[in-house]
């Protein structure tokens, strides 16, 4: 069983920090509901959905902190590793479901302008401004540290922009009367959320179907193995994501003296690590001849 993961990571460090702009981010995100139903505004709207992407970043980066540090059962040999992977789906989905109305309403809403109330709109955003620079200082220090952290950070800058985005509006619609501001900042944030969200939905579903990490080259990875002393062939070789930050490898390695097996293991656990930053390794060394006399049988 894999055990518990270590919760003096990079990432654990700034948990309570991660927590705090978690609660800011989510208290805001209600607010802005509520303001955006009030007010009528799209942006808000839309600015509330992208919003949920924070809470969702946030929310994952602490997932993975706890569970990383809870110990394997019988049942559950790698833990709950993979509740941050189905998080991320399950958040995925509900951001395109929310794009896909935010985008309709805007539609709605080029046909037949409804009245906005812009003031209102101005304050609620001003507060998410102040509410997004407040969270980006306490993620600031992590960032630097942690990748978890950084992934936090910048989700919270790119929902910085649609505070801005939304303040816009409501000053061209106070100062202009453009009510049309209001949907094409609001289909321009929805827009906005379609490609993060398309990339973390693609991440996602990769982990899933345990294909190979983006950071890996198997290829290269295989070729490294192959020339390790003693080594002859390498069989069923397979590399894989149990959830961020955690690869994990398989392979046979096929050698002609098993009395140098213990070398070979030590030299191939070395290379995934130094090389590739693998740390879980499952690696079965066989004998050539053993290999080759059970090929025969099957002829």
């Amino acid at each position: 069983m894999h055990g518990g993961g270590s919760t003096g990571t990079a990432a654990a460090k700034h948990a309570t920090r991660l927590a705090w702009a978690l609660g800011l981010t989510a208290t805001y995100m209600i607010a802005e509901v509520i303001g955006g139903l009030v007010t009528g505004s799209l942006a808000l709207l839309a600015d509330a959905a992208h919003m949920l992407t924070d809470v969702g970043g946030l929310g994952l980066a602490l997932l993975a902190i706890r569970f990383a540090a809870k110990e394997a059962t019988p049942q559950r040999t790698y833990g709950y590793l993979r509740m941050e992977v189905l998080s991320a789906l399950a958040n995925a989905v509900v951001l395109l479901l929310l794009t896909v109305y935010i985008l309709y309403e805007a539609y709605q809403r080029f046909q037949a302008p409804p009245e906005i109330l812009s003031g209102p709109m101005l304050i609620v955003a001003s507060i998410g401004l102040v509410v997004n620079l407040i969270s980006m200082k306490l993620l600031a220090g992590g960032s630097s540290e942690s990748l978890n952290v950084k992934g936090a950070y910048l989700e919270v800058l790119g929902d910085m922009l649609g505070s801005i985005g939304v303040i816009v509006a409501a000053l061209l619609m106070m100062w202009k009367g453009w009510v049309l501001a209001d949907p094409i900042i609001g289909a321009g944030i929805g827009l906005f959320i379609v490609p993060r969200t398309w990339i973390l939905l693609k991440q996602v579903t990769h982990i899933l179907m345990e294909g190979t990490p983006a950071n890996v080259d198997i290829t290269l990875l295989e070729k490294k193995l192959a020339r390790i002393s003693g080594v002859t062939a390498v069989r069923d070789l397979h590399v894989w994501t149990v959830t961020s930050g955690f690869d994990a490898m398989s392979c046979h390695l096929v050698v002609a003296d098993m009395s140098g097996a213990s070398e070979v293991l030590r030299e191939a656990r070395r290379a995934m690590k130094d090389d590739f930053k693998i740390d879980h390794t499952t690696i079965q060394v066989e004998d050539e001849a053993l290999r080759r006399d059970e090929a025969e049988l099957h002829v």
